[in-house]
Formats: structure tokens, C-alpha cells, sequence
């Protein structure tokens, strides 16, 4: 009688490779967890009644953002004789206090605040990740990532935020760096708590018993797995982002005159709201609209993730 032997293969989401393993069953990781599962995930989102909704309302913003520059060729701080001037057909939403059309200024606004959003916001949620993840090195390393995580959550967002712009100087890269710092601890605990977890998963231990290398162990099984609650993560931390923004404009430590952002433009027009209320209600409803379509959003993506 001739035996079978058994063999284990255990293999991460997504690679080829397999690494033959002793007797045994050992379950291997979630198919949903393939690179093609996930894209598949993120595009029911967008085919879901929020979804759409969300990625449509912001497709349009961004696109008036882009367009920005031809849609209003004269710019945003092009004055003309009449200040504080209600709305008209030669400016939709009137003239600030220096004669500069509103809608043209809520427009550039759009454009500087989708500039902060997409590009510090993914980065906080990289470094957030790698910190979070530090653990796989060294275990006193994911310690004292964490410390430094929770020392950096200990921050009211807006007083940390107002802490930065001290140091650094008040414009662009101010917020860029308070948006970057504020989102860590949220991108760091997260990815941290499904390290702990996807460590303790059958499929890992057994590629840790066959001599797989922590790095590839990393990339290729524990990685794919916590990626979900990432990308959600990063689009509720779009609306976060959003709001400091406007808080730190709001307060007089935002993007620098005359270059205009949503919050800015909130804080100068709060001063005329009597006199002039389209003022703020230009850049008060496009501010609203940036963040109900990452809402709506973020919302999809995570029924789209947690219906498995």
C-alpha cells in the first residue's frame, strides 16, 4: 500500500510562490483578501446608491478645482471697483470687501483644500501604518511607536494643529503638517491592533514555523489583511481633515492672504455676514459638500468591506 504524504502550502494574498510545509492542515489566509478581491470591494462601493452619490458629488469638485485656472482666467485677486457687492450677473455670488468676486475665490479656495486633503492624508496613513507596524522589527520599537502615538493623541486635534503653526509659520505647509500629524495615532493604533491580530492567525504562525521571513510574512499575509480598515480609515480621516483646515483658517492660522481657502474666506466673511451673507454662504456650502461626499463615501466603503 502506497501512502500519500501530505503537504501544507501556505501563501500570502496575491503571490505566486508557495512554501511546502510539514503534515498537516493549516488553513491558509481569506481569499477576499487577494488584490483583485479588494479592488473588487472598493468598485461595489462606488456602485452602491452612497457611493455613487459621494464619488460623483466629488468627482465634480475636483474637477471645478482643476479647472479652476480656466473657468475664471482673471484668478482670485482680480478687484474690480465695487466692494461688498451683492450677487449680480457678473458675479454670481458678489465681491469681498476688495472687490474680488466670491465664486471665483470659493473655486481657488476648492482647489488649495483638495490639495491638502490628497496629499496629506495618504501620507499620514503610510507613516501611520509604518509605525503601527514597527512591531515586526524589534517589539521595544512597536512600543515605543505606540508611546509616541499616544503622546500625539493625548492633543486635542485643533490645539496640536495651532501648536505646528507656531513652530512652522502660518500657510500651506503648516496645514499639510498639522493634517499629517493629527491622522497618525488614528492610521497608527489601527494598523497596530490588526498587526496583533493577523500574528496570532494560523496561516502566519505556520509561515513563521517553516522560516519565512518576517518581511515577506509582512508583505504577503499580513498586510493584504488590514488594508480594509485602512482605506476606510483614510476616507472617515478626509472629513477630520477637512475641518482642521477650517478650524485653524478659521482662527487666523490658516493658508496666507490673498491666496484664498475655504476657511480663510469663512473667517473674513463672518465679519460682513451682516451686510453681505453670500459672503460665506459660497465657500460655508462647498466646505459642507467636500465633506458629505467623503461621508457618503467612507460610508460605502465600509459596508462594502465589512459584506464578506
Amino acid at each position: 500500500m502506497t501512502m500519500a504524504t501530505n503537504t501544507t502550502t501556505v501563501s500570502g494574498p496575491g503571490n505566486g510562490a508557495d512554501t511546502t510545509g510539514p503534515t498537516g492542515t493549516v488553513p491558509g489566509p481569506p481569499a477576499r483578501q487577494s488584490g483583485a478581491g479588494a479592488w473588487h470591494r472598493y468598485a461595489s462601493a462606488l456602485r452602491r446608491p452612497r457611493g455613487a452619490a459621494g464619488a460623483g458629488l466629488l468627482a465634480l469638485l475636483i474637477l471645478a478645482a482643476v479647472l479652476a485656472p480656466i473657468l475664471f482666467p482673471n484668478g482670485y485677486d482680480d478687484q474690480s471697483s465695487g466692494a461688498l457687492a451683492g450677487p449680480s450677473a457678473g458675479h454670481w455670488l458678489g465681491t469681498d470687501e476688495l472687490g474680488r468676486d466670491i465664486l471665483a475665490r470659493t473655486v481657488f479656495g476648492l482647489r488649495t483644500d483638495i490639495s491638502l486633503l490628497l496629499t496629506a492624508v495618504p501620507l499620514s496613513a503610510a507613516i501611520g501604518t509604518l509605525m503601527g507596524l514597527a512591531g515586526v522589527i524589534t517589539r521595544w520599537l512597536g512600543t515605543g511607536m505606540q508611546r509616541l502615538l499616544d503622546i500625539i493623541l493625548g492633543f486635542p486635534g485643533l490645539i496640536l494643529g495651532m501648536t505646528i503653526v507656531l513652530v512652522v509659520g502660518t500657510g500651506w505647509l503648516a496645514l499639510f503638517l498639522s493634517i499629517l500629524v493629527v491622522g497618525l495615532p488614528m492610521f497608527g493604533r489601527q494598523a497596530r491592533a490588526g498587526l496583533l491580530v493577523e500574528q496570532e492567525r494560523e496561516y502566519v504562525l505556520a509561515a513563521r514555523v517553516l522560516g519565512v521571513r518576517k518581511r515577506t510574512v509582512m508583505v504577503r499575509h499580513v498586510l493584504p489583511n488590514i488594508v480594509d480598515p485602512i482605506v476606510v480609515n483614510a476616507s472617515v480621516f478626509m472629513v477630520v481633515a477637512i475641518f482642521i483646515e477650517a478650524g485653524l483658517s478659521i482662527v487666523g492660522l490658516g493658508i496666507e492672504p490673498p491666496v484664498p481657502s475655504l476657511g480663510a474666506m469663512l473667517n473674513t466673511g463672518a465679519r460682513y455676514v451682516e451686510v453681505h451673507p453670500a459672503y460665506i454662504i459660497g465657500p460655508g456650502l462647498v466646505l459642507l459638500l467636500l465633506a458629505l461626499g467623503f461621508t457618503l463615501l467612507s460610508d460605502a466603503l465600509n459596508k462594502a468591506v465589512l459584506k464578506r
